[in-house]
């Protein structure tokens, strides 16, 4: 399945000379949603996965139902002060200034096999906060899972050590 053909494209969003990559068109095909979730069970059925997370928001979408489809215990990491429990946190770059990202500190145990979901793979600042945090609370990051990845903007650089697969990519427009 060509999932180009799916994923609506807004030029100059949010700002002038970005090419927005849209994943909620893809939402509105059923046979293109179920095609990345199978496409993401073959890939990761085999690797002895224990938990998959995903990362807000959309990261939720993707990662809940494959963690449904692989009978899986599924995490959520949020923006900070989203998760009402005891977190852990973890603060990563942005263009102008810092973000933070957080998991419940009871969410993963020492020698859980994590997956880790997101829809998009842009400069990888997110992911790299995620996967620290899965570090931090003694799990192994198994792998980093995308819808999209966005090689110009090089965010497999800041991922290297991690198993990366994506199932599309869009080359800068």
């Amino acid at each position: 399945m060509d999932l180009t053909k799916v994923i609506r494209t807004v030029p100059n969003w949010p700002k002038q000379g970005v090419m927005f990559r849209d994943i909620t068109t893809l939402l509105l095909h059923p046979e293109a949603f179920r095609y990345c979730i199978s496409r993401f069970v073959e890939q990761y059925t085999k690797r002895g996965i224990t938990k998959i997370a995903g990362i807000e928001s959309r990261g939720f979408v993707f990662g809940a139902a494959l963690a449904h489809e692989m009978k899986l215990p599924f995490v959520l990491i949020r923006k900070k002060g989203k998760l009402p429990a005891q977190t852990i946190s973890q603060e990563y770059a942005l263009e102008y200034g810092v973000d933070t990202i957080e998991v419940h500190t009871n969410a993963m145990v020492s020698g859980d096999k994590v997956l880790i979901i997101d829809d998009l793979l842009a400069t990888g600042g997110t992911m790299n906060a995620a996967c620290q945090l899965v570090e931090k609370v003694g799990g192994k990051v198994e792998g980093c899972g995308f819808v999209v990845n966005l090689p110009e903007l090089q965010g497999i650089e800041k991922l290297k050590r991690y198993d990366l697969f994506w199932l599309v990519e869009f080359e800068g427009d």
